[in-house]
């Protein structure tokens, strides 16, 4: 059973006490992987809530091109939008697709033969998936799994994921027709793949997941729209699955009336598939032990 580490605060304090509780001392080169949020969007994280504890660690804010057009699918135009949204005024921001991507394996799995993650990936020793908890309009959610499958891949890995390897084309992938389970299981392979990458590498990767500003749509939507329930708090974990099953748990546990308008985003992408299936692949536990800090 996996242990998830809780607090209801959402400050740059909390924020740093709960990365100290998981008792990890990240080494070397630390890359922080956030979504830095469309043009018009409006729930990714701030820059007064994460700054501080980006530069506590020295991080690089870590991203790569989006798939579809927009205000960040070039590396040129991604940059500006990250300066605009905030991201520059506290680290470095690396485009990690800027100059291309690699391929790793995927080892198991129904969907994908491999995952395409940006190119500059290997220049980081250790990682920090930092996810902002919100509904999406694709995936039914998005938090820790989103942000290590979509969010680590090239702009060309993430129209193979979308496509369910059929194609590495970000015109052609919209294209492609799949059952929508296909596309969730998709996700997990390839947030799996990351994984088993890093742990080939013996390189570490801790995840937090930040409850606020709860949307039905995504930092990726440049019409997001507004939140539709309380803010939760901050979870953080060694476990993706673990982490985001706390978030869907306390979704459903909460007694805000704008819950039901997540868990309705949720379901009907079938959202919450992806957590058993990625627990098949080995990924992590959907059992854990809910620690307050």
């Amino acid at each position: 059973m996996s242990k998830v580490f809780f607090t209801k605060e959402i400050t740059p304090e909390s924020l740093r006490k709960i990365y100290a509780a998981l008792g990890v001392e990240l080494k070397g080169k630390i890359a922080v992987k956030v979504s830095t949020g469309e043009k018009g969007a409006k729930g990714y994280l701030k820059a007064d809530l994460i700054g501080p504890f980006v530069k506590s660690l020295n991080g690089t804010i870590v991203e790569c091109n989006t798939a579809y057009p927009g205000s960040r699918n070039k590396a040129d135009k991604h940059l500006k939008t990250a300066e605009a949204h905030g991201f520059t005024s506290f680290a470095k921001v690396d485009i990690m697709d800027a100059d291309g991507d690699k391929k790793i394996p995927v080892k198991k799995g129904k969907h994908l033969e491999y995952d395409l993650i940006g190119k500059n990936f290997d220049n980081y020793d250790s990682f920090i998936n930092l996810a902002h908890a919100k509904g999406h309009m694709m995936g039914g959610f998005g938090a820790n799994l989103k942000n290590q499958s979509i969010g680590f891949a090239s702009r060309n890995g993430k129209a193979y994921i979308h496509s369910c390897g059929k194609t590495e084309n970000p015109t052609l992938c919209w294209l492609s027709k799949h059952k929508q389970i296909d596309f969730i299981e998709s996700m997990a392979e390839a947030a799996t793949a990351v994984a088993d990458y890093l742990k080939e590498q013996n390189k570490q990767i801790v995840y937090i997941t930040v409850m606020n500003d709860i949307s039905t749509s995504c930092d990726c939507d440049a019409h997001q729209d507004d939140p539709v329930m309380e803010d939760l708090g901050i979870v953080a974990s060694l476990d993706p699955v673990a982490n985001d099953q706390a978030f869907i748990d306390m979704v459903w546990a909460s007694k805000d009336p704008g819950a039901e308008k997540v868990k309705e985003r949720i379901d009907s992408r079938l959202g919450r598939e992806i957590l058993p299936y990625a627990e098949s692949l080995g990924l992590g536990s959907t059992k854990y032990d809910l620690i307050r800090v």
